[in-house]
């Protein structure tokens, strides 16, 4: 696989049920990630996930959904590529592990174990709407901050490969 060029992976984080303000937000972040050239991973649920997705959909990204359950007809319909794991919130730890830095999005306890596995393994995470003051997570104020800065934290050759 020598000279192969991957796309960075960009986790969205947030409740699987949100309000309409949070959702609008969450799509937008999505629309941010996929026309900076990334792929948008989460939970592929309800909420926050399939606004995010949605949004990465409309402006053309690629999504991956990491599923509680044992079915990948789980996914909501903006997801590419689902994948069933059959471990419930254990699933957040593929999450973080497999994105390159983490966006949080309001969000409730899963989200903050999301954000708490992610700073525990050093990813980077970035939070837009936090119901939480957690130390080391860096703030954004709106959807194009947010992926600006988890831009900035990608790390070669992932920063080499993403259009800003």
């Amino acid at each position: 696989m020598a000279g192969m060029s991957r796309k960075p992976f960009i986790g969205v984080v947030g409740a699987g049920t949100s309000s309409p303000a949070v959702d609008t937000v969450a799509a937008e972040v999505g629309r941010e990630i996929a026309r900076h050239g990334a792929v948008l991973i989460c939970g592929g649920l309800g909420g926050v996930m399939t606004a995010a997705a949605r949004g990465a959909k409309e402006a053309g990204g690629w999504t991956i959904g990491i599923l509680p359950g044992p079915s990948i007809d789980q996914a909501n319909d903006y997801i590419d590529f689902p994948i069933a794991t059959h471990m419930g919130q254990a699933r957040n730890a593929i999450i973080v592990q497999t994105a390159h830095v983490v966006i949080s999005v309001a969000g409730g306890y899963g989200t903050l174990s999301e954000i708490s596995m992610a700073l525990k393994i050093g990813k980077p995470v970035v939070a837009l709407l936090p119901r939480f003051s957690i130390p080391g997570v860096v703030a954004a104020q709106n959807p194009g901050e947010a992926v600006q800065k988890a831009i900035a934290h990608l790390r070669p050759p992932y920063s080499e490969t993403i259009s800003i």
